[in-house]
């Protein structure tokens, strides 16, 4: 178990660098909306080609931005209640399930009506098992850190498995939304594409942002320095529940 005091964060550096990160996550969904309304008419549920536009717009922002926030939570809400946290860790996720759920409705409502096969693309495979898996994660994370009656021991060592696939679902939806944005490219200006078509442009821009927002986040959530350090009530907490069982702290940075 890590140690149970965590070093302060250098004030200015953590928060220039998060207000970096929300500056590229609000960039990524302003420019994917740019997209869809600019070069794809908009969107709309009524019509079956602005209907498909809901999907991109709706997986960058509850897959990428929303996923990308809930994993913030514990570094930026240093100061709140563990409990507090935690709710507000899981809230976050669940609106990103759900806006992305919609956008999942909306691409496959679009193939039904146009008669066009599903899931045979690399993205749709990545898609899917990046949408399965996190709503698998969430489930796990309700059911080993929000649900009462399970032990201290068992979160602890369940923990670390739902770091790790936090940030790799992270990472696994970024590259997804890479390749949805290549294909929607080859479908739709396959010929014009190769000259540096405007809207070309504008996708390749929308690439590298999510690059440098998926950069980012990861660079947040690996800093050591930069957990939240367990706060004075939880640390007492957590003396007196080594005392009394000999065992792990439950509390410790996150």
């Amino acid at each position: 178990m890590e140690d149970l005091a965590a070093p302060a964060p250098s004030s200015a550096g953590f928060t220039y660098t998060v207000a970096t990160s929300q500056m590229m996550g609000l960039a990524v969904i302003l420019v994917m909306g740019a997209w869809m309304g600019v070069y794809r008419g908009g969107i709309a549920w009524e019509s079956p080609e602005l209907q498909f536009n809901v999907h991109p717009l709706c997986m960058i922002i509850g897959m990428v931005f929303l996923q990308g926030d809930a994993l913030l939570v514990y570094r930026i809400f240093r100061n709140e209640s563990k409990r507090s946290t935690k709710i507000l860790h899981g809230l976050l996720h669940a609106l990103a399930l759900v806006i992305a759920l919609v956008g999942l409705i909306a691409v496959f409502e679009y193939h039904k009506k146009k008669s066009f096969q599903n899931m045979y693309s690399l993205h749709s495979w990545c898609g899917i098992a990046a949408f399965s898996f996190y709503l698998l994660q969430w489930l796990l994370g309700l059911a080993f850190f929000l649900c009462p009656g399970v032990s201290s021991s068992v979160r602890s060592r369940y923990k670390p498995q739902h770091v790790f696939f936090g940030v790799f679902l992270l990472i696994l939806s970024i590259a997804t939304a890479l390749l949805g944005v290549l294909e929607l490219l080859l479908f739709k200006i396959r010929d014009s594409y190769s000259s540096f078509a405007p809207e070309g442009v504008l996708a390749n821009i929308l690439g590298l942002l999510l690059v440098a927002f998926g950069a980012i986040l990861t660079y947040i959530l690996t800093r050591d320095e930069w957990r939240r350090p367990p706060l004075a009530e939880e640390l007492a907490l957590s003396m007196d529940f080594k005392t009394l069982t000999g065992g792990e702290s439950p509390a410790g940075p996150h």
